[in-house]
């Protein structure tokens, strides 16, 4: 990664910890936000960490050795999508749809969003206003097991 990626998204990080901590309660009793503090160690690793090493080469009978550039793959463009629910209507009721009409979801309300990165569930999470835009806090990842196992 380059050093105006890191500095950007250092300050992206930087950018929605303060945002979150002004949404914290003002109460002096309260506990620490704890997303707060992940987010502020999360950008603190990242500060610190270096760019990434090279794949280390392949071992000698898998053929011949040669450094891998992760780069590439670093810059492949997803598609990443938040879903509050879904539901199955038939063509005339969605022709008969009009402003204020209500579509009622499979989810209830205060469920958390699934986040979809290529029509693949990743994680789950909650919506937070940040700087009068809308974003997501993730509260359960699921795990690269998981998701490797949803895909076979």
């Amino acid at each position: 990664m380059s050093e105006d990626t890191s500095q950007s998204d250092q300050d992206v990080a930087d950018e929605w910890a303060a945002a979150l901590d002004e949404q914290a309660p003002a109460d002096s009793g309260a506990e620490e936000d704890p997303w707060a503090a992940a987010l502020e160690e999360q950008a603190d690793s990242e500060a610190v960490q270096a760019d990434p090493a090279p794949v280390a080469q392949l071992s000698d009978d898998a053929g011949p050795k040669s450094d891998i550039d992760l780069d590439m793959v670093l810059d492949i463009p997803v598609t990443i999508a938040m879903e509050i629910g879904r539901t199955k209507i038939n063509i005339r009721n969605l022709l008969q749809l009009s402003q204020g009409s209500v579509v009622e979801l499979d989810r209830l309300a205060g469920e958390p969003m699934d986040v979809l990165v290529n029509d693949t569930l990743i994680a789950h999470g909650e919506v937070v206003v940040v700087n009068d835009k809308f974003g997501i806090r993730l509260t359960d990842v699921i795990s690269t097991a998981e998701r490797i196992k949803k895909l076979q």
